[in-house]
């Protein structure tokens, strides 16, 4: 069996659950006069995401490893860890977190202990352990030498573009 491309279907599929629910609360953030911040910079993050994951799955298939040793092993730990922290993020923010930065006329900032202790949660428990997570999973190293320097650059301008949209907030 192809363990490697079997996990990378499921961490997708979350993925995909993920995004579901950020476009139920787009909609709903939309209706209530939500603004959006970063558009361009948004959808770049979007398809760099999606290219480093095909990336690495490619990677693994072209170079044969599918099966799990204990590099992958190390990347499906870090996946599980990323993808627990989306999933309590969301829990979180609720009806307010989306992949995108929207501002409500009425914001609120969440206090609790997560957000109290960890600047940009998602970014830095979520989204950069995911990513190197995938890359060990699939042994992905070319991916990950080429496109997370990318991928960093891109997010550093999300978190000024979010830190400037809240800044009244605080």
């Amino acid at each position: 069996m192809q363990e490697v491309v079997v996990l990378f279907c499921c961490f997708f599929v979350l993925r995909l659950i993920s995004l579901r629910i950020s476009l139920r609360n787009e909609k709903r953030i939309k209706a209530l006069g939500g603004v959006q911040y970063g558009k361009v910079n948004s959808m770049l993050l979007a398809i760099v995401h999606i290219v480093f994951y095909f990336s690495c799955l490619f990677e693994a298939v072209y170079n044969h490893h599918l099966m799990l040793d204990s590099t992958s092993k190390w990347g499906l730990a870090l996946l599980i860890f990323a993808y627990l922290m989306l999933f309590y993020v969301i829990y979180q923010l609720r009806e307010v977190w989306t992949l995108k930065v929207y501002i409500l006329p009425e914001h609120k900032v969440n206090k609790t202990f997560l957000f109290k202790w960890v600047k940009h949660p998602n970014y830095f428990l979520n989204i950069l352990p995911e990513l190197i997570g995938m890359a060990l999973l699939c042994k992905a190293v070319f991916t990950f030498c080429l496109l997370f320097p990318i991928y960093l650059v891109i997010l550093a301008v999300r978190i000024r573009q979010e830190e400037n949209a809240m800044k009244h907030l605080f």
